[in-house]
């Protein structure tokens, strides 16, 4: 009996130290997991790192540059060519005695003619060697001899009065004469062999003012029919 007590003890103290030595691994371990910063909360503990741009949305991030100024030059140079382009057109309805958007030529054109289509001028008086025919709305006067003979057709459209004597000369270069007539400046240039195509310069304004298709033997034959 005595023995057996000893084994029962033995066996209880035993079991015990078992116990105790479980419990302890236990706490052990609680407290690893309970000091232990889990993966989540290291990662989320580590700075941002921001990725550097690619260079193409580098380039896309840059403000456009400022748009460039417009070209004048292109509109200078189309104005001079307009320019010149209409003083040839004078030039060459001058030879056949005409002014631009007139049908009624020095030389051939009579003044008959002109009031049968145009009615009567808005003034007629004698000037010069001959008589001139106004018709303001059409900014055009004929000079006519006794005869009835145009010998002058003189023209002061809007487009005409923005040419310069630079203009002129940069293109029919410089003239064949000049003449004055108060502050005006007459620029004269042969148109073939019957005609003068003169260009009328106030020097207030440095435009010109009207230009002039003139018949020099037609202004001289008063009786020309």
């Amino acid at each position: 009996m005595t023995t057996t007590f000893k084994t029962i003890a033995g066996i209880m103290i035993l079991a015990s130290a078992i116990g105790l030595t479980g419990c302890n691994s236990s706490a052990d371990n609680s407290a690893e997991a309970t000091n232990a910063p889990s993966a989540e909360a290291s990662a989320s503990a580590q700075p941002a790192v921001t990725a550097s741009p690619s260079p193409a949305a580098a380039e896309q991030s840059v403000p456009p540059a400022a748009t460039a100024a417009p070209d004048t030059a292109a509109g200078n140079d189309a104005a001079a060519e307009d320019s010149a382009a209409r003083l040839k057109e004078l030039l060459e309805l001058a030879r056949q005695g005409k002014v631009p958007g007139v049908e009624y030529a020095a030389h051939s054109g009579m003044i008959d003619e002109v009031e049968a289509a145009w009615g009567e001028p808005d003034t007629k008086e004698p000037a010069g060697k001959g008589i001139y025919s106004t018709y303001s709305a059409k900014h055009v006067v004929f000079g006519w001899n006794k005869g009835s003979r145009i010998f002058d057709v003189r023209s002061s459209a809007a487009t005409l009065q923005q040419l310069t004597l630079k203009e002129i000369e940069q293109t029919l270069g410089k003239p064949d004469d000049t003449a004055v007539n108060g502050s005006d400046r007459i620029y004269i240039y042969q148109a073939g062999k019957e005609y003068e195509l003169k260009f009328i310069i106030p020097e207030a304004t440095g435009t010109v003012d009207h230009i002039s298709v003139f018949s020099e033997q037609d202004s001289f034959n008063n009786m020309a029919g």
